[in-house]
């Protein structure tokens, strides 16, 4: 029988922290003692052990790790009974273990292959002696082989989709799976237009296929699960393990297809098919942030998971120093990066891609100093953390890095983490539906932030490399979700990026680093600091609660789905898209993807019962996907069920789509064409507005628009109307200096120009959902332009225009080709098609130019 060591008169203590307190016997290494956050926090638990699913949030940097141990600690002792603590990796594992030790908590270390596990470790697990530390991959797979377990402690389930969801799905790297990612690609492809699939196909990839992504729902394309079951059979290795895990709910899966491989999964992993994981009699989820609108739930497919609420006291971590290179005025920014590491000594690169972080590794470190990547620190940070000087780059590794004190005092980040697989890409790029991942990338942000203050005292520059990250990091939707404290950091380290020099910049860097020796940031930043963080207030993103109500539908209607239960997976989701919807404008591509789901399920289910009217109501549920969406709605470019057909196109497409035709029907010169679309090429090459604003109105030409330069002083550069339908104002600033902000008075300005058009052709207002778009190579936008922007007003950097005009380019060579001969019925088909299948229709040039506003919370 295990020994169970309880107090004096036989109980276990109350609470963890007073195990703690009372029954704990540190030795060396151990902490001090708890916080006061950690000792309320684990009381605060103890009054809801009786609950299936909690989850707690402790901020990066403030004794999560110790928190957990507890729990686990106190409930393997209080229930005698078997107790999980998972993690998402190995290295993590060992750090929890090496934690444990010192604080008299005993633990069985359950890494790797279940074959090569200590028969030791698994035995004191299976008695109920010690904690089995695990990753999360030895609870999600085909054949879990830890013994059932009373408790499961998830720590960092901020990371459950990346550790959970991908466990049920199969990635294909076309590189390093080629046979298997075109067999995938065969069965898919009738769902697949021919302009895209003939550009999937082809060895070299086109320019513009890089970020594009496609949804197929293999259900409702006729023998397409059969053909997609045949192909993935093919795969082998990791890829074969992967299909035994959805195996069973294939008909329920979705494929997300891209150039540079092919994702197949369901949305929501059906976990409750895991007996480890659903019969545990309690699962507690540790995080560095929980998010308030479901994401918790999604990952790990429950329902109902409790969150406690936060500590009194609040928790204290370490002061960061965030600097935005990109930001600094008539600055070289991989200079100014340079010069800060120097500074610093040493730097950790974190970025979402390996090429990406290396090389910027690369070009923070100073001659002679050492670059590390993934392999030099496979087993620990301890290699980089030896190094006097030195720069270390990893790729999407923003959890279980902890270098606290002076082992490293320079955090860089690179590329905005929201992109991890191609379901992500799709929801971000394609569905409009990124609000549905907000806090995951929020998340995943501020725990690359934090890698380097890991206590209270602890102090680092945040390097903020790139356009893409210093934008996003200025956004209001994201920075107002932040605690104060984030916030402050934020606001501080950005207005002190804008307003000054390199000069200034530095001067500002030593003053962090030198605190010890040096009263100059304590008496000058510190007292703004407080005074800033005083005036934040933390906002969840508009539609928060939306998501949050919705999400048990949401689950519900994916294991009914992958029992093939049709019908009730249709009420589900037709909940699930009801309830969001109260999210208004913030969650409509979140309502369409539910909508379009809900058409799928209830189609197959008329199919089934043949029931005609049934099937008359999934093609208006897609029709009204559609409308929700708005323009340029990835719906259209859907593969429509059996026996159905496309929707009409919408009134501003058809008008380009006449104008085009009838230049066609009456005859064009081919030479002449392709030196034009050549000429539009060479413009946008150019940084002179005298030559790039023409191109600009000639390529609005070309896209069907009756493109113009408005005369009148003050207006927009180019205008490209589609008669009374839509209007797009372009805003051109190509004479900027790709460092620093966009002023305020360029914003101003852009708030105006829809009114100004309106009134120049006597009307009270533009046509519902016209946009003025402001492009400009600057990284971002001033703070006060970004709080002064109106909804209509949009941010795009050259490259999105010239990519345009790359498929203006492919679709004209493709018309020419192809329009001799044909009547105006058959022309106007012909151009509907190519213009759709390049992505160039002006519903869907305006939702390629509309993905970044500049301030989404604006009326």
């Amino acid at each position: 029988m295990p020994f169970v060591r309880t107090t004096a008169d036989g109980s276990v203590p109350a609470t963890p922290a007073d195990l703690y307190r009372d029954d704990l016997n540190p030795g060396p290494g151990a902490v001090p003692g708890l916080w006061a956050h950690q000792s309320e926090m684990l009381k605060t638990f103890a009054k809801h052990d009786g609950k299936p699913d909690v989850a707690l949030e402790l901020p990066t940097g403030t004794g999560k790790t110790l928190t957990g141990l507890l729990i686990a600690e106190w409930t393997r002792r209080k229930r005698r009974a078997r107790v999980i603590y998972a993690v998402p990796t190995k290295q993590l594992a060992r750090q929890v273990v090496a934690a444990a030790g010192p604080e008299d908590i005993r633990t069985a270390l359950l890494i790797g292959r279940s074959r090569d596990w200590p028969s030791g470790a698994q035995a004191a697990y299976e008695s109920a002696t010690a904690i089995a530390v695990t990753t999360y991959s030895s609870i999600f797979n085909t054949n879990p082989r830890l013994a059932d377990a009373d408790l499961i402690l998830f720590d960092d389930a901020h990371a459950g989709e990346q550790y959970v969801g991908e466990a049920y799905g199969v990635s294909i790297n076309r590189w390093a799976k080629s046979g298997e990612y075109h067999a995938v690609l065969n069965a898919v492809a009738p769902a697949l237009d021919g302009v895209f699939l003939e550009r999937l196909r082809a060895g070299d990839p086109d320019p513009n296929i890089g970020a594009d992504v496609r949804m197929v729902v293999p259900l409702r394309q006729p023998g397409m699960v059969a053909s997609l079951a045949e192909a993935l059979g093919t795969c082998t290795e990791s890829q074969s393990y992967q299909f035994a895990m959805i195996r069973a709910g294939l008909s329920s899966c979705l494929v997300y297809v891209a150039y540079s491989g092919i994702l197949v999964r369901p949305y929501i992993p059906p976990t409750h098919q895991n007996a480890l994981f659903s019969g545990a009699r309690q699962r507690v989820y540790l995080s560095a942030t929980l998010g308030e609108g479901g994401e918790l739930e999604r990952a790990f497919g429950r329902s109902g998971i409790h969150r406690l609420a936060q500590p009194t006291t609040p928790p204290r971590y370490g002061r960061r120093f965030f600097v935005f290179p990109e930001f600094v005025e008539e600055s070289d920014p991989a200079d100014l990066g340079r010069d800060i590491a120097n500074e610093a000594g040493k730097a950790l690169v974190l970025a979402p891609k390996k090429d990406v972080a290396m090389e910027d590794a690369a070009a923070l470190a100073q001659p002679g100093w050492p670059v590390m990547g993934v392999d030099d620190v496979a087993d620990g940070m301890g290699p980089f953390a030896a190094l006097k000087n030195g720069v270390c780059g990893l790729a999407a590794r923003y959890d279980g890095l902890d270098l606290p004190g002076d082992t490293c005092r320079l955090v860089a980040l690179d590329g905005v983490p929201n992109q991890d697989n191609l379901q992500e890409r799709f929801l971000q790029n394609r569905a409009r539906a990124s609000v549905a991942l907000a806090a995951r990338v929020r998340t995943r942000v501020i725990q690359g932030a934090g890698r380097c203050t890991r206590g209270p005292r602890d102090t680092a520059i945040v390097l903020v490399l790139g356009g893409e990250l210093s934008r996003y990091l200025t956004r209001p939707e994201v920075t107002q979700a932040l605690d104060p404290e984030l916030q402050a950091e934020l606001r501080f380290g950005r207005e002190n990026s804008q307003a000054f020099g390199v000069g200034d910049v530095m001067e500002n860097v030593r003053a962090f680093l030198e605190q010890e020796t040096d009263d100059t940031w304590r008496a000058g930043a510190e007292p703004v600091l407080s005074d800033y963080r005083k005036e934040m207030a933390q906002q969840m993103p508009d539609g928060t609660a939306a998501l949050a109500e919705c999400s048990s539908h949401e689950i519900q209607a994916w294991a009914a789905a992958t029992a093939e239960g049709w019908a009730d997976a249709a009420v589900h989701a037709h909940e699930a898209a009801r309830l969001v919807g109260a999210g208004g404008r913030a969650t409509a591509g979140y309502r369409a993807f539910w909508l379009y789901l809900e058409a799928v399920w209830s189609d197959q289910a008329a199919d089934q019962a043949g029931d005609q009217a049934g099937r008359a109501a999934a093609l208006a549920l897609v029709r009204q996907a559609e409308q929700v969406l708005g323009l340029g709605s990835w719906v259209r470019q859907m593969a429509p069920f059996p026996a159905a057909e496309h929707s009409p196109l919408a009134a501003v497409d058809a008008l380009a789509v006449a104008e085009i035709a009838g230049r066609l029907a009456s005859g064009v010169n081919q030479a002449a064409i392709l030196r034009r679309i050549g000429a539009i090429h060479a413009g946008l090459a150019e940084r002179e507005p005298g030559k790039y604003e023409p191109a600009l109105t000639d390529l609005g030409k070309m896209l069907g628009a009756a493109a113009f330069k408005p005369q009148p002083r003050g207006r927009c550069d180019s205008v490209w109307p589609w008669g009374n339908e839509l209007w797009l104002a372009v805003e051109a600033k190509s004479d900027h200096e790709p460092t620093g902000v966009v002023p305020h008075k360029d914003i101003r300005q852009a708030n105006d120009q829809l009114r100004l058009l309106a009134a120049d052709v006597g009307l009270d207002a533009a046509p519902v959902g016209s946009a003025t778009i402001v492009v400009s190579p600057k990284p971002g936008i001033h703070g006060d332009g970004i709080a002064g922007a109106e909804s209509h007003v949009h941010f795009a950097a050259p490259p999105g225009i010239a990519e345009i005009a790359h498929d203006v380019d492919s679709a004209w060579a493709e018309l020419l080709a192809k329009s001799s001969g044909r009547t105006e019925p058959q022309l106007r088909e012909l151009v509907a098609n190519t213009l759709n299948s390049h992505g160039i229709l002006p519903s869907q040039v305006h939702e390629r130019l509309t993905r970044d506003p500049v301030n989404a919370r604006a009326e």
